[in-house]
């Protein structure tokens, strides 16, 4: 065929855009003997055209400047479609053998005409719509057929576009492939000629690039998502011209729209006050060593309130050589929050955990002693404070409330714990012996003085010394014990060379010492030095919350001796507990629990009722002279001293100190008053508290 020399003029190439329209242009005008100028922007897209050019036969040069905005697209598309309205069919048929390929994407052409026809078309547009030739040929492949229905309106506009001007600048729809898929394609196309009714249409699938589209719609939309989960915002930082960039969950995070252009001045305003040192820091290393940022600090929310988030930025080089920032901003204000709540649990627990101890110490672990009363945990918080000191404690209290367990509470609690604890019941050593007893002796020192003895402050040295009954000592005594109290010595009895005194001093009595002090049986000096942290242990009836307690303690215990098994107290029987007045207190309590076990026949603990129906001595702790009262009350005082002290009548447990007068006077008027005395000792009282108070 010969070559039409008529459009030997220069034509440009777009290589964006309308490439495809460009690069079917350049071809055809190459077919029909133009020389061809081939300019893009990109140097390998013009050579790919320009090779297939010269493949066609044609001629061409190839322009690396940009001069694609020379010629206008719609002349270039003119002068297309005027070189195909010259070809005759055999060149038709020709350019379905030569596919045109513009970069990597291939490029499919066909003639249509108005009534829907495709008239012919290149293997890459039947590759398309999976369409054969002989489909072609045999009329199957209609353009009106390939369109869906909501297309239509498109190619209606293309088509009105076509008639007016000849052309229609490329747009998106899709085409219907043989199998019912659905093909996204961008169409552009000519007439052949002005009113013409055949035009020429070139055609780029785009399927590839839709599916890249759509994954990175899927992939934005993920990373979107995730970023809303993790609170965590992507951000960038050009440090050259200072443009910031925040992702839409950066701007979520620190509450500002989206249409809010970042800026530093911005940045600065949302800062925390107290934390701008901080992040101005990160910016200086940032720009001067081009550093990484890492930097937590609180951010200034538009309601007042404020957040924390940690800023990580990595600093990388852009295509320019310019220093940038891509990082991310994380809302961790939760775990903030989560932290600081731990903390402030932490040291709520550290409180809880102080108060349970020593609500422990208040309950349980003053070794033995039983009960949560108000009486009783105002005791143990006294014996709590003085515990660790080393000062002398005075306990006054009724007999049978447990006035030693509270002294070895007091030593075990105290620095001393690891020492002896030695204790001595004034009232049960003769007045004779009482000084030897304490203080010790030197061989000779008396009669039956064999050999030298330790007294108990020397048995104690380094640790507690416990006087029961102090209110019992004699007067000698009295004198010395104010000694060690004082001097912190004491001498032996016979012995001259004065012994240090290493003991931490604990004294009780169950007598009124102020009243003793009254009458001249105790010396004030005395009082004075040993009342230095006083504790009165409440008797039983003051503590009944306690009563079931100790009860079912003592239940166990001795049930457990006596391979008994009791699971329960009657409710008539803790009644009855709780509205006696033990004056015996816990020693009677437990003497009462005690005889109850061993005659319990069943399961259920009870009580023999007559057992409580009188009530037990007078519980003063001191009683009056004698002389002092009316001779009406004579028999009942004597007699009630009388079983106190189980049938004693002189010493320093005996009836008549009770009743302060002499062991005489009460003789005669045992004798007068017909008391027979030997009644009392066969009802022995129980011996000294020991069960376990916890």
């Amino acid at each position: 065929m010969d070559k039409d020399t008529s459009f030997k003029h220069k034509v440009a190439l777009v290589t964006s855009g309308t490439c495809g329209i460009g690069a079917a242009a350049a071809l055809a005008l190459g077919r029909v003997g133009a020389k061809v100028v081939v300019a893009g922007r990109g140097e390998s897209e013009g050579q790919a055209v320009l090779d297939a050019i010269k493949k066609s036969g044609g001629e061409g040069t190839l322009v690396k400047k940009d001069v694609g905005r020379e010629v206008d697209v719609k002349a270039m598309v003119d002068r297309t479609v005027a070189a195909f309205s010259r070809f005759d069919f055999g060149f038709k048929q020709g350019i379905r053998v030569n596919a045109v390929a513009f970069g990597t994407v291939e490029m499919g052409v066909l003639i249509w005409n108005f009534e829907g026809e495709i008239v012919e078309a290149n293997d890459s547009f039947l590759k398309m719509v999976q369409y054969d030739r002989e489909d072609l040929v045999k009329g199957r492949v209609r353009w009106t057929d390939l369109t869906p229905a909501e297309w239509r309106d498109r190619d209606a506009r293309a088509l009105n576009d076509l008639k007016k001007a000849g052309t229609a600048q490329p747009y998106e729809k899709e085409f219907l492939g043989k199998q019912g898929n659905r093909v996204p394609v961008l169409v552009g196309g000519a007439l052949f000629q002005k009113g013409g009714n055949e035009g020429v249409a070139f055609v780029f699938d785009l399927t590839e690039q839709k599916c890249a589209e759509k994954a990175l719609r899927r992939s934005e939309a993920y990373l979107a998502e995730s970023q809303k989960l993790s609170h965590t915002g992507s951000c960038g930082w050009n440090v050259s011209n200072g443009e910031l960039f925040w992702s839409e969950e950066t701007y979520r995070i620190v509450g500002i729209a989206p249409t809010t252009k970042p800026t530093l001045e911005l940045v600065w305003q949302i800062v925390h006050p107290e934390d701008r040192d901080i992040v101005q820091r990160a910016i200086d290393d940032a720009a001067r060593i081009s550093a990484d940022i890492d930097s937590e600090h609180r951010i200034v929310m538009s309601d007042g309130s404020f957040k924390d988030v940690h800023l990580v930025m990595h600093a990388v080089k852009n295509q320019n050589g310019n220093l940038e920032y891509i990082g991310a901003l994380t809302d961790v204000t939760a775990t903030k929050n989560a932290f600081r709540q731990i903390e402030g649990l932490k040291d709520q627990l550290q409180r809880e955990n102080v108060a349970l101890r020593e609500e422990v110490d208040a309950a349980s672990m003053f070794e033995e002693i039983i009960g949560t009363s108000a009486p009783l945990r105002a005791v143990l918080s006294r014996i709590s404070k003085v515990a660790p000191t080393d000062s002398t404690v005075l306990i006054t209290g009724e007999t049978g409330t447990g006035k030693e367990l509270i002294a070895r509470a007091i030593h075990k609690r105290s620095a001393r714990a690891g020492q002896a604890f030695v204790s001595v019941n004034c009232a049960a050593i003769p007045p004779s012996l009482i000084h030897s007893e304490l203080f010790g002796h030197e061989r000779g020192a008396f009669t039956g003085a064999m050999q030298r003895k330790l007294g108990r402050f020397e048995l104690a040295r380094g640790g507690t010394f416990f006087l029961d009954e102090v209110g019992e000592l004699t007067a000698e005594t009295q004198v010395a014990l104010l000694r060690v109290l004082q001097e912190n010595e004491f001498e032996r009895v016979g012995g001259t060379q004065p012994i240090r005194a290493d003991v931490r001093l604990i004294a009780a009595t169950n007598r009124d010492l102020k009243e003793a002090i009254a009458s001249g049986a105790f010396r004030s000096d005395l009082f004075y030095r040993l009342n230095v942290f006083p504790i009165e242990v409440p008797p039983l009836r003051e503590r009944k919350e306690d009563i079931p307690i100790l009860t079912e303690y003592f239940i166990h215990r001795f049930a457990g001796r006596m391979g008994k098994r009791l699971s329960g107290i009657g409710r008539k029987t803790l009644e009855l507990f709780q509205s006696y007045r033990w004056p015996g207190n816990i020693r009677e309590l437990q003497n009462v629990v005690e005889r109850s076990v061993i005659v319990c026949e069943t399961e259920t603990f009870s009580v023999d009722e007559s057992w409580l129906a009188r009530q037990g001595p007078p519980t003063e702790t001191t009683v009056r002279p004698l002389s002092q009262r009316l001779a009406t009350d004579e028999r009942a005082l004597i007699e009630g001293a009388m079983a106190e002290t189980h049938g004693r009548v002189s010493g320093p447990a005996g009836a008549a100190v009770k009743l302060g007068i002499p062991a005489s006077t009460l003789e005669s008027k045992i004798r007068a008053l017909r008391i027979n005395k030997h009644q009392f000792k066969l009802a022995a009282y129980p011996g000294p508290l020991s069960y376990p108070l916890t």
